[in-house]
């Protein structure tokens, strides 16, 4: 939480401009405000220029060819494994494995077929409980893992991860209430993606015990805040390579390896995105350079500003938690996402209204699970790269359109 945005960006602002600087896609068009970082990552130039690099100097398969160029290329994959593992701050590397995917929502799908639903794990009467508000790649693999499970002849109940009506965060005494002998896996997300809130995972591992595998959904959280499966103590961490600067098409599974089987994917893997996963690893090293921690610090300052902006606008309703929207709230401010709705005009006008004015933001229904929310809305997603300016400006075109 920003106790003094206005602080923390008086502060933070040489440092801000230094890495703005970096991103050229945003220098080159000054007259637009890119406001959807929950969908996609802008990538800085370091990025650009290590995919440029791997191409023209080792692109290659890897594991297929004992040359020179594939070798590098393999030595890439096994040295990306690794920074993951540093990046999410794993206590234990020798452990844990690292699993290359197309993104989230494959890494998701993956621990359903491939962990979740082999042979042995559950059995008849066990039960799964999993977020059903939360994005639909959280959900639906869930389902379909029961629906292979049910083919085995193992009947096992899913579960709707309880949530608090107020705030949309999750219900750690409610689950706590309902966990039980048969509870054998959860899910969660760590930043939702619609309300912009950290869901305090760490008190889902003080509801269901120590035995309980947990599979996190860190899309919107990996490259915007600092992760750490030590003090989460997940057993899963699923994010998607293209919101954390990256390039598109690549992704990992982070598993830990010490509640249940160990997860090793099944199929033949194929030919990974090796240019992918190079960019993923320049990618990680620029946010260690950065500092994800000032990141956060800077995201929330800009995303404090334009919730205590529009709590003063009757004409805007901003889901999620209420009570954190005014400025002296003690109650957390949103994690780089805000949404909310115009009372009168609908979420698509509303998109091309602001698109009119400079300011490229998402409206629809956010791909979110389940009935809640489903009404279109507009969210605003922010990075490193946003500016104080960029807000007051937005703030300044909604205000015209009360």
């Amino acid at each position: 939480m920003a106790a003094d945005p206005t602080a923390d960006i008086a502060e933070l602002a040489p440092w801000q401009r230094r890495l703005r600087a970096q991103f050229p896609i945003i220098l080159a068009h000054p007259e637009l405000a890119y406001l959807d970082s929950a969908a996609t990552a802008q990538k800085p130039q370091a990025v650009l220029d290590a995919v440029q690099s791997y191409l023209i100097t080792s692109n290659a398969n890897a594991g297929r060819g004992s040359y020179p160029w594939a070798n590098t290329t393999t030595a890439l994959l096994d040295r990306t494994r690794d920074r993951i593992k540093e990046f999410l701050g794993d206590p234990q590397p020798d452990r844990s494995s690292v699993h290359f995917t197309s993104g989230a929502t494959e890494g998701l799908r993956t621990i359903a077929r491939d962990w979740l639903a082999e042979p042995g794990l559950l059995s008849d009467g066990d039960e799964i409980i999993v977020p059903f508000t939360d994005h639909q790649a959280n959900l639906s693999p869930w389902w379909e893992a029961r629906e292979l499970l049910a083919r085995q002849g193992v009947r096992i109940r899913v579960r709707e991860l309880p949530c608090q009506s107020g705030s949309g965060d999750y219900d750690a005494a409610a689950l706590a209430a309902m966990a039980g002998p048969r509870t054998r896996f959860v899910a969660a997300t760590h930043v939702h993606h619609v309300y912009g809130a950290d869901m305090n995972v760490h008190r889902i591992r003080e509801a269901v015990g120590p035995d309980v595998p947990i599979a996190l959904d860190a899309a919107q959280s990996v490259g915007h805040l600092p992760v750490s499966v030590a003090r989460l103590d997940v057993d899963f961490v699923v994010f998607s390579g293209h919101k954390a600067m990256a390039l598109p098409g690549t992704g990992a599974v982070w598993a830990r390896g010490q509640r249940g089987p160990v997860f090793r994917p099944g199929g033949w893997s194929g030919t990974p995105n090796t240019v992918g996963i190079a960019s993923l690893a320049a990618a990680l090293d620029w946010l260690d350079a950065a500092g994800t921690e000032r990141i956060e610090r800077w995201t929330v300052a800009l995303t404090s500003r334009l919730t205590d902006g529009l709590d003063r606008m009757p004409a805007y309703e901003v889901l999620g938690c209420r009570s954190s929207l005014a400025a002296e709230s003690e109650v957390q401010r949103r994690r780089s996402i805000v949404t909310f709705r115009h009372r009168e005009i609908g979420a698509q006008d509303l998109g091309f209204i602001l698109f009119s004015h400079g300011f490229m933001v998402r409206s629809d229904g956010h791909c979110q699970a389940g009935a809640r929310d489903k009404e279109g809305s507009v969210r605003v997603s922010l990075h490193v790269h946003n500016t104080p300016e960029e807000m007051e400006e937005l703030l300044t075109t909604l205000a015209n359109l009360e």
